[in-house]
């Protein structure tokens, strides 16, 4: 007998694709979504509209922008570092202070284009030990037509 819990996360699995720009078998094997799916249970998330408040409010939030510094550069959320998933675990430390102590536990907004790089970066930096992440799902494209201010860097 199927738990419920199995059928439900096959439905959603299904559904994914359809619900998250940027994903669908095309691009990749299925278990690369199912495993977005994995991270995201066990990380959590927050939608366009959530990290619009937080952007206008961070209340201590970091915000980090895991895309290439040439998307960077282009345009980013106002108040964003950058710390592009490619070299993470080198480029995390001075975004966020280091030398000077980085706490480990404040709370991090990890975003990209489409939310799948920023999945996969929040995975590293749980596994190096950050405990307080959120991945933000959202298209910046998004995000610009709604013409939600964004940065362009020096």
């Amino acid at each position: 007998m199927i738990s419920r819990r199995l059928c439900i996360a096959v439905l959603f699995i299904g559904a994914f694709p359809i619900l998250q720009p940027g994903f669908s078998a095309e691009n990749w094997p299925d278990a690369v979504d199912e495993y977005v799916v994995q991270v995201r249970e066990t990380i959590g998330t927050i939608d366009m509209e959530g990290f619009l408040t937080v952007v206008k409010n961070p209340k201590g939030a970091r915000l980090v922008d895991v895309r290439e510094p040439s998307e960077f550069n282009a345009g980013h959320v106002p108040g964003a570092v950058n710390a592009p998933r490619s070299r993470l675990e080198h480029q995390i430390w001075s975004a966020l202070g280091y030398p000077d102590k980085v706490d480990m536990n404040g709370k991090i907004h990890v975003v990209c284009q489409r939310g799948a790089r920023a999945t996969f970066a929040a995975k590293q930096l749980k596994d190096i030990g950050f405990t307080n992440l959120t991945i933000v799902v959202m298209n910046l494209d998004d995000w610009q037509k709604k013409a939600i201010p964004s940065s362009k860097a020096m």
